[in-house]
């Protein structure tokens, strides 16, 4: 029994070890050096970002808190869903894009959503649109994440967003969007002017 004792508490010590590791790692993320806080928090095609943002009256940093959450600046990137390209847009968001003209197609001539710039386009056109449609960034998010539908019965009930989400990983997605835009306003002062 000793020996089965004494076993247990090494996996504690080394779960703790861990679990202190982790925090540490979190805590550097978010509150390290730069160099360090920026591999966290990337920022790739700052242009494409930049006009699209102009274009669509969209924070260009929101659209870059987005890319990031969604794909990690991986334009390649696809869900199990089929959602595509760094904002991962589903091909059938932009075709309704493009059809309601929503997407200037003398702007994006390709339909071709693992083209940074084209996926940038329709997804910042895509924000725009939930953003107009429900007046609050927080909604527009849960709408972006979860859709349309779910959005609508959220913002029906009032009060606090955060509060009325029932899918976990939406409440996440607007929390996590919503940091990562103030930490690329601290960590990218100034780069979309």
């Amino acid at each position: 029994m000793v020996g089965r004792s004494h076993l247990l508490s090494w996996h504690r010590v080394a779960l703790v070890a861990l679990l202190v590791a982790l925090a540490a790692l979190a805590f550097t993320a978010l509150r390290g050096p730069q160099w360090f806080q920026r591999v966290f928090y990337p920022l790739d095609h700052v242009d494409a970002i930049a006009s699209s943002a102009a274009r669509h009256r969209v924070n260009p940093y929101l659209v870059a808190a987005v890319i990031n959450e969604e794909s990690g600046f991986d334009p390649q990137a696809r869900s199990r869903a089929g959602a595509v390209g760094l904002m991962q847009l589903m091909p059938a968001t932009a075709d309704e894009l493009r059809l309601r003209s929503i997407v200037d197609s003398g702007v994006v001539a390709t339909s071709d959503l693992t083209d940074p710039a084209v996926n940038i386009e329709y997804g910042t056109a895509y924000l725009r649109f939930l953003i107009e449609r429900y007046h609050e960034v927080e909604i527009a998010l849960a709408a972006y994440n979860a859709g349309l539908r779910n959005a609508d019965a959220w913002a029906a009930q009032g009060g606090d967003i955060r509060d009325a989400i029932t899918f976990p990983e939406t409440r996440h997605f607007v929390v996590r969007v919503v940091r990562a835009k103030e930490r690329y306003e601290q960590l990218y002062p100034g780069v979309f002017e």
